[in-house]
This record gives C-alpha cells, structure tokens and sequence, in this order.
C-alpha cells in the first residue's frame, strides 16, 4: 500500500512538473510575440533575449494571469524553482519584482535535458503527431462497459509507433510505452494495469494543446502537498462527464452504455466489445468509412429463452460464419445473457464481411457451446481465442 501511494504521489510529482514546463513554454512564446523578451543592455554588456522582471509582472497583473503583483512573483518564482527561468547571472535564487534581467533557460540553452525532461519531450511528440494524423488512433472506445475518449488500445499505439518509423521493434515499443506511463505521460484508463501490448486501453495523462493559466501553477502544487488529483481541468476537451469520483481523472471521460452516441470514423472504435490482443498480426490497413451504432437499448424485437431456440418448429434458421479478425479486431458487439446476441455490427469490419448479422443469436464459438453464457464470457472467449473464430449463430427468420 505504502509502494502504491509512493508511487502514485511520485507520478503526479512529474505530472506537475510537465505543467510547469507546458505552462513556462506556452509564457515564453506569449512574451516573445509581445517583445517583453528581446536583446537588453546592462552594465555595458549585453544580454541577449532577456525579460525585465518589474516589466513581467506588469504584464501579467494586466492581463489576468495574476490578481496583483505577490501572486505574480509566487508565479515566477515557481517557474524558477523548476528550472524554467533564471536570473542572467545565476547569481539571485530568488525572483524579484525589481529592474532584473531574468532569462528563459530553453532560450541560452541552459535547460537541463535530463532523462525525465526528454522522455516528456518525446511524449509530447507523439501526442502532436497523433492529434494531426486525421485517421488518428485515439477515439472514443469502450472497456468494461464504460466508454474513454481520445484512447487507445496498447497494441494498435505499437502498431502505430513501428508504421511511423518511431522504434524499430515490437520490443523497443513496449519499452517506450511503459517509459512514458512510468513518468506520468501516458496511463491505463482506470490506472490498474501498467503498459501491455495488448487490447487494453490507454490515454494521454496530459493534454499538450490546452492553453494553461498560469494561476493553475500554484493551486496544483498546493494540491500535490495534500495529495489529491491536479489532472483535472475544467476546460480540458477530455472531460465528458464531470463530478467523477476520484480515482477517475480529466482525461477519464466516463459515460456508461446508455449515454453512447454514434461514433463515425474511417476506424473501428473499441467499442466494439471483441477486440484483438495483436501480437505478430499484418501491418493496419486503412478501412472504409464506417459508422457504429452502439444502441444503448437492446435491438431484439422481443425476448428469446434458450428453450425457444432450441425447439424444433422455432422460427428461427442455423448459419455458421467464420470471422478472420484483423489487427482492430473482429468488428461485432454482442449483449445479454442466455442467449446473447448481437448488439452491432461495423459495416466495414472482418464480421460484417463474413455475414453477422444484429439479432443473431449465439450458440456456439470456435465448437463450444456457449447458449447459456452471458455476453462478459462469450467475449472473453473470442479475445483469448484464435485469430479465426467460428460463430454458429441463430437469426430470425422474419
């Protein structure tokens, strides 16, 4: 327990400190744009692109980065605490509302590329390349029940990363992935599982793009000493739901089944419920544009027992589909409990290709029967099954 809470308390410790560094780089180019930072004169030497720290803290009481000139210092002094700016003779650790030359440090280069700060660097890539592709892997996608925005399966951000040339093997990948989870870049959704190349999913902890106030600095710092969650943000584009309970964070978005809406994009989302544990499966194909509705009701004109099923004079007809997964998965979603059936089908996906149909019902997968399973468990058996699955499935005859 001890470890866990180390842990956790070390992971938001560099959250933050990704704030801080976002934040600092977001003021820099605020105040380059605006010639607060130019080439100035002091002493008979010049200090080329520096910043006056009285002129600073005028700037930022006018424009409502802080309420008056004490918190604006607090502000500048954090920056300075974490290595973000400096006084130009590194002689002052303390910043001061006086006529000071002060300098960013990433502009005479005096910032300190340790491991952490270029492993952010290179998660920060990677969320900006993945933001800018239009066929994006990250999208709203379901696990457990539960719907995540802007994630990702462990095994198709791999795929990606070897597709875009990022590592050179599956191997250097996964050593990547669980290099940017541990430094608090990436996470597992509900934060119980590190970094699997697998189907389970994953988000960015940080959103690189949201414009930070620098306010936001201090009140999370007070945060990481009480120990509380400093990732969510009110105007993050993650949040879906708010009001979450704490162990959810911005980037969590929760919405359960029945608040799903229809998803459309050239790529199967997870929500389909059989997605594919990937190893060792064909480079990703882009697929046609395709539409999944994920009805929250059940589609089933009437309730079916396994009984009627199984009744000789049933209306109903036996068809045997073989589905060859591909790296998405198997692109159908089944539901209920004996029998379970087929909730959806993506119209561009491997299922649709090989004839499910929604409203079928499931009788048997791979030769076991499973008519009296519930759907958690005929799921389960797809996942952990091979890449060819064989349905036996029974579908109205109206």
């Amino acid at each position: 327990m001890e470890r866990t809470c180390s842990m956790r308390r070390k992971t938001m410790a560099r959250q933050h400190k990704a704030e801080v560094m976002i934040a600092g780089e977001q003021l820099r180019l605020r105040l380059h744009d605006g010639k607060l930072i130019k080439d100035r004169r002091y002493h008979l030497r010049t200090y080329p692109n520096c910043f006056v720290a009285q002129e600073l803290i005028d700037w930022l009481v006018s424009h409502k980065e802080a309420m008056d000139r004490v918190t604006a210092v607090s502000l500048m002094q954090h920056l300075m605490d974490n290595d973000i700016i400096h006084h130009v003779c590194d002689k002052r650790p303390v910043f001061k509302d006086a006529k000071l030359l002060y300098r960013f440090r990433k502009d005479d280069g005096t910032f300190p590329f340790n491991t952490e700060v270029k492993i952010f660097m290179r998660g920060q890539q990677l969320y900006e390349h993945l933001i800018a592709d239009k066929n994006s892997i990250m999208m709203l996608r379901e696990e457990h029940g539960v719907s995540f925005q802007r994630c990702f399966p462990g095994y198709l951000f791999i795929d990606w990363l070897l597709q875009n040339g990022e590592v050179e093997s599956r191997c250097q990948g996964l050593e990547l992935c669980r290099a940017l989870l541990e430094h608090g870049i990436i996470q597992h959704v509900t934060k119980k599982h590190d970094f699997f190349d697998s189907g389970l999913l994953y988000q960015f902890c940080i959103n690189f793009r949201r414009r930070r106030r620098l306010s936001e600095l201090l009140n999370e710092g007070k945060q990481d000493e009480e120990g509380t969650s400093t990732s969510s943000q009110e105007d993050s584009p993650f949040i879906l739901k708010r009001g979450l309970p704490s162990e959810h964070t911005a980037f969590q978005s929760v919405l359960k089944r029945k608040e799903l809406k229809q998803v459309t994009g050239p790529r199967r989302s997870s929500l389909n419920a059989l997605q594919l544990h990937s190893a060792g499966f064909p480079p990703f194909e882009q697929l046609s544009t395709a539409s999944l509705r994920c009805n929250p009701k059940s589609v089933l004109k009437r309730q079916v027992t396994c009984e009627e099923l199984l009744t000789p004079a049933a209306p109903f007809i036996k068809k045997v589909l073989t589905v060859i997964g591909d790296p998405l998965g198997w692109g159908f979603v089944v539901r209920g409990a004996a029998p379970c059936y087929v909730q959806a089908v993506d119209p561009g996906s491997p299922a649709a290709a090989a004839g499910v149909k929604v409203r079928q019902f499931v009788c048997r997968v791979n030769e076991k029967t499973v008519l009296y399973l519930d759907y958690k468990t005929v799921t389960r058996l797809v996942m952990t099954g091979p890449r060819v699955v064989v349905l036996e499935v029974m579908e109205p005859l109206d």
